[in-house]
């Protein structure tokens, strides 16, 4: 068993590594270590997300996915959702979500001669993984249209500026592609999205 820890933020803004202590010690805890770390600022919300299918790949059955919160692995609508379960069931990999106490206990050895409990567990973990994937795209939806109505808002009274670019960003980015760097090594180096890196080169 190998645990695989996922770590995203939404924007390259954001510290997609924020929670690599609190997964590092939550892992240590259970005497066990993180055997790699999968990284990237993308978003919930889309299936387009190269390090968690690079960690999937990397999967074998029984082996962890650990995140600290079930939001960092999905934003998804209900078939995204269901693709990305179907993924998992498939591959066996099983889902450790700090915020989901009913999966910690796939970091322990199954006990001999208690298969009911097991499965009792996993019954009940998959429920709740359901639900909270479902609140998480909820709130999603609800910043979204909160974002849109005030976009609008600022629309009508003329003071909607758009998001401002980060500029030194967009120059660090310049910089490796002028270099020769390709466009995913780029963004590993600088340390945000795919898609921005595809934005700078295009313009």
């Amino acid at each position: 068993m190998f645990i695989r820890a996922y770590l995203r933020a939404s924007t390259d803004e954001q510290d997609a590594l924020r929670a690599k202590a609190e997964l590092k010690t939550f892992a240590a805890d259970n005497g066990q270590r993180v055997a790699s770390w999968y990284v990237e600022n993308e978003s919930g919300s889309t299936l387009q997300r190269p390090e968690l299918f690079r960690l999937l790949d990397d999967c074998e059955a029984g082996d962890i996915l650990l995140i600290e919160q079930v939001d960092r692995l999905s934003r998804l609508n209900d078939a995204d959702w269901k693709k990305l379960r179907a993924i998992l069931d498939t591959k066996g990999v099983l889902v450790v979500a700090l915020d989901l106490p009913t999966s910690h206990a796939a970091m322990q050895p199954p006990r001999n001669g208690d298969d009911f409990t097991g499965r009792m567990l996993a019954a009940i973990n998959s429920m709740l993984m359901d639900m909270l994937a479902a609140v998480a795209r909820k709130d999603y939806d609800d910043r979204r249209r909160r974002q849109a109505q005030g976009i609008e808002k600022a629309k009508a009274i003329n003071v909607y500026q758009g998001r401002p670019v980060d500029a030194k960003l967009h120059n660090r980015i310049k910089d490796c592609l002028s270099s020769g760097m390709s466009l995913r090594k780029t963004a590993t180096t600088v340390g945000c999205a795919l898609s921005t890196v595809q934005r700078v080169a295009k313009a």
